[in-house]
């Protein structure tokens, strides 16, 4: 069967950058998925997005759907016919659905069959609904009409080019009628433009001054950008979502350097950036220090004879926001960062929480305490506590709001606060999401481990418990938080007694009860999926949640070891013993006995089994106490062999009453050994 090559490209006025790329792989995948659906083969696919246009081709797609035959079965021949052999209405029925007389279904079954031949269709005619069909299905939050039209799309149509081979593919969507004239270049080739065959679409727009691949233009963008950064001896800040958006952006790309005067650097360069970048859709450069260039890329959509007056242009229009934040910036250092405490102490944080400069205290408290544990200073991580969240009433973070914690820095260090205080400023929101950067500074770790626990304790304590789909304070990222600070810092803080204390700062205004534990739980809970993605069983998590460590680094430590206690050949067995004995002291009557009685042993099994618990308390107590957790657990897999002994030639629940419950006391001896690391019970 032969086939052709086929092209679909919709012409529109522009369309939003932010989701170009996105819409022009949903064409595709709707075309693709139209095709499949209809039983057309084809070869490559490939689509097309640029500012006015989405374009799929397809190659070599088969002209014709095969021959099918399609098969109905019907009612049972008992239901279909009476006694006598006459027709019943429902066997007439089917027949009547099927189309055709009674006399042409087939009754050699058990059920009435009726089989057709089902002529494949041509692609030319399927090819106009398979395309309308994935243009409707078109991720397009809203929708919008265009003169007095009922139509909809993301923005109003302009042209339609439908090819099959060499042919039109006559048909209307979107109210525009097919043809195969597409337009060039709104500036460049503002006239139409003839697509000689789908083969040639890119080729045959390239003249009109219009690059239709999505990936070719941000490839050269991103080429160029590289290749003019070097010339001015720097490196450019390309961010993926900004390089999609510039390529969404323009038809003909032509990168150009401008530049801003050099006394704006003065400025926090993470401000301009932000303005350079979010605002104007500029590349900034860095030097080789990471400082900030007074240069910048701008990507036009034209390729003028005179690139100086575009260049001109856009150094004029930054510099009034670059102005702005020169402003913001001054007026800020005006005063010193504490004062604006001052302001923070009339915005609500929460209302039963109190303001912002509450949270600002009682986190300065919490950050003294935690640092004096951790290693830190404990009155540099209360000042930087205090301070942490004065920005927050400054000019600037008023105008650049992702300057939070930034801007305090710059003006900490500008009023001649410590370096780790200043720091801390910025670092106390850290990480700002998976994976991010933690902390580099102690002072910085313990006010962000701060922040979080009082916003977690907070919260929990009047009742607003995140739920499957609501987490407006984004508890669950201030927990992993949390986690990531202490077990990837290596920071061993106790929990439980630091939650207590948090507790303690909001003086009566959450209610205690259980909430520590529920605070402590949400946290631990946390590190169950942390594992997860890391590859580690449930099972693993569990054996150490089942011991309460109160320090996530030693949560940590403890599942890294029992992790590596399973690969062992004796795990298996001493789980299950684990298992087994677990079971047993849980049936026992009364207090077990702390003590063994040696002279109560009556059998050679018994002997060995206390001589290799009492070596092994030797050994591996002090381990345990090291939180040599791997090396603890791997002294106990020595342990395998008297424990199957003992199970295999002693009752436990002898008949004499002393006996039973030396053995006891000896199992619960050989279960303490373990616990001072894991249950391993859990993993048999």
């Amino acid at each position: 069967m032969s086939a052709h090559d086929f092209l679909v490209e919709l012409g529109t006025e522009e369309l939003p950058p932010k989701s170009l790329n996105s819409l022009g792989q949903a064409f595709l995948a709707g075309i693709e998925k139209g095709l499949k659906a209809a039983g057309l083969s084809y070869g490559q696919v490939r689509y097309y997005a640029a500012p006015r246009r989405l374009a799929v081709l397809v190659e070599q797609l088969e002209e014709q759907q095969a021959d099918r035959t399609q098969n109905l079965d019907g009612p049972p021949l008992q239901a279909a016919f009476d006694k006598d052999g006459m027709p019943t209405q429902a066997a007439l029925g089917f027949a009547k659905k099927c189309g055709v007389d009674l006399a042409e279904i087939d009754r050699s079954g058990p059920k009435l069959r009726f089989s057709q031949r089902i002529p494949g269709q041509a692609a030319v005619g399927l090819l106009p609904g398979i395309v309308e069909t994935s243009l409707n299905e078109l991720p397009i939050p809203k929708r919008m009409r265009w003169g007095a039209r009922k139509t909809e799309f993301v923005r109003p149509s302009q042209w339609l080019v439908m090819l099959f081979g060499d042919a039109v593919i006559d048909c209307e969507i979107l109210a525009q009628r097919s043809g195969r004239v597409s337009r060039g270049h709104r500036f460049h080739a503002n006239h139409d433009v003839r697509i000689s065959s789908p083969a040639n679409y890119a080729e045959d727009l390239r003249s009109a001054y219009v690059i239709a691949d999505f990936a070719e233009r941000r490839g050269q963008i991103a080429a160029r950008i590289e290749q003019l950064a070097s010339e001015q001896q720097g490196s450019a800040i390309v961010p993926p979502a900004l390089l999609d958006e510039v390529s969404a952006l323009v038809e003909w790309p032509v990168p150009l350097v401008c530049s801003f005067e050099e006394r704006f650097l003065e400025v926090p360069q993470e401000a301009l950036i932000i303005t350079m970048q979010d605002n104007q859709k500029y590349f900034c450069l860095l030097d080789a220090n990471g400082k900030l260039l007074p240069r910048f890329i701008t990507v036009t959509n034209i390729e003028s004879k005179d690139p100086q007056q575009i260049i001109a242009g856009n150094e004029k229009v930054v510099r009034p926001r670059l102005t702005d934040a020169e402003f913001f910036f001054k007026q800020d250092q005006k005063h010193k960062l504490e004062t604006l405490n001052q302001r923070l102490a009339n915005v609500v944080f929460q209302a039963q929480l109190g303001s912002v400069y509450d949270k600002a205290k009682r986190v300065s408290a919490l950050a003294g305490f935690i640092a004096a544990r951790v290693g830190g200073d404990a009155t540099r991580a209360a000042r930087a506590g205090l301070l942490c969240k004065c920005d927050l009433a400054s000019e600037m973070v008023g105008e650049f709001p992702e300057m939070q914690g930034i801007a305090g820095y710059y003006y900490a260090t500008h009023d001649g606060e410590a370096q780790d205080v200043a720091l801390a400023l910025n670092e106390h929101y850290m990480p700002r999401g998976a994976g991010a950067e933690l902390p580099s500074t102690l002072t910085g770790a313990a006010v962000a481990l701060a922040d979080k626990l009082d916003t977690l304790v907070g919260i929990f304590g009047i009742g607003m418990l995140p739920t499957g789909s609501k987490d407006p304070y984004a508890l669950r990222r201030a927990a992993l938080g949390v986690l990531r600070i202490l077990i990837e810092k290596q920071l061993d803080l106790d929990l439980v007694a630091t939650v207590a204390f948090a507790i303690e700062q909001f003086d009566g205004k959450v209610k205690a009860g259980d909430l520590a534990s529920q605070v402590q739980d949400f946290i631990f809970d946390r590190l169950r999926a942390r594992y997860e993605d890391e590859g580690v069983e449930v099972a693993v998590y569990q054996a150490v949640r089942a011991v309460n460590p109160v320090s996530p680094l030693d949560f940590d430590q403890r599942v890294q070891a029992v992790q590596v206690f399973r690969s062992l050949p004796e795990a298996a067995a001493l789980a299950a013993a684990n298992k087994r004995v677990s079971n047993l002291l849980g049936k026992a009557e009364g207090q077990v006995a702390a003590s063994i009685q040696a002279h109560h042993f009556d059998t050679p099994s018994e002997f060995t089994l206390n001589a290799a618990i009492q070596q092994a308390e030797q050994t591996v107590q002090p381990l345990a106490e090291a939180r040599q957790y791997s090396a603890a657990l791997a002294q106990l897999a020595g342990l395998r062999e008297p424990v199957d002994a003992f199970f295999e030639s002693v009752l436990v629940n002898a008949e004499n009453p002393a006996v039973r419950a030396n053995r006891y006391a000896l199992l619960a001896k050989l279960r303490g050994l373990f616990l001072g690391v894991a249950d391993i019970s859990v993993l048999g």
